[in-house]
Formats: structure tokens, C-alpha cells, sequence
């Protein structure tokens, strides 16, 4: 499929080009960036944006699984925006690159809507 015959306006947008948008709070702050998006493989719902942050040349670097509702996408940013802070994020739940199987993990996931106060997308 190509994907740059799909109009901006349209709505839609392939998953490889959400990989690598930056992610802002309210502020304007780059908080990380849209490492991946993890789809439920039986419902199709998209769970999480894996945001990555911290780290160097990918040494040190955690990912915050962001359930996909809390992301807003600002045309002018060509980004996302999230209404948390900094502060806020580092307390959130974070997984490691070798731990992306803690989000199969219905506890872990529980946790992770939890504190962004929302439902979980399985419900």
C-alpha cells in the first residue's frame, strides 16, 4: 500500500508514520517521542503508543506506554499532545526494550490506565 497517497485530512494514518512523532505537553515541551503502537491483536483497538525517553543512542532508554486515548494530535506541531507533565510522567508506569512482554500482562496494564485514569480498553 502506498501511504503518501492517503490525504493528511483524511483521518487516517499508517502505523509506520506514527513511529517516531514527537509527543509535547500543554506546554510545548518534547516529552519523547512514538517509538510504537501496540494494537490488540484480537480486538484491533490500539492499546498504547509506546513513547520513548531518556537514554543515549538507545543506551538507558525506558518507554512510557501511553494508552492511545490520552494522545491528541496537533496538526500544527505535526506531533501529539498529552496533558501531563514531566513530573507526572515520572511516576508513571515505564517498561525497558527487553520488557515489551510486561504489557501482555493484564495487571501491568490495569496499572497503566490506572494512573492516567482511564478504562481499559479491553472493557
Amino acid at each position: 500500500m502506498n501511504t503518501t497517497t492517503l490525504k493528511k485530512s483524511s483521518g487516517l494514518i499508517a502505523s509506520d508514520k506514527v513511529e517516531g512523532t514527537n509527543v509535547y505537553n500543554a506546554e510545548g515541551e518534547k516529552l519523547g517521542s512514538v517509538d510504537c503502537v501496540m494494537l490488540d491483536k484480537r480486538s484491533g483497538k490500539v492499546a498504547y503508543a509506546l513513547m520513548s525517553f531518556g537514554g543515549f543512542l538507545g543506551m538507558g532508554e525506558e518507554y512510557h506506554p501511553l494508552p492511545w486515548g490520552t494522545l491528541t494530535y496537533d496538526e500544527e506541531r505535526d506531533g501529539y499532545i498529552v496533558s501531563l507533565t514531566k513530573d507526572q510522567l515520572k511516576g508513571a508506569p515505564t517498561v525497558k526494550r527487553n520488557e515489551n512482554h510486561r504489557l501482555n500482562d493484564q495487571t501491568f496494564g490495569q496499572s497503566v490506565f490506572g494512573y492516567y485514569e482511564m478504562n481499559p480498553y479491553w472493557i
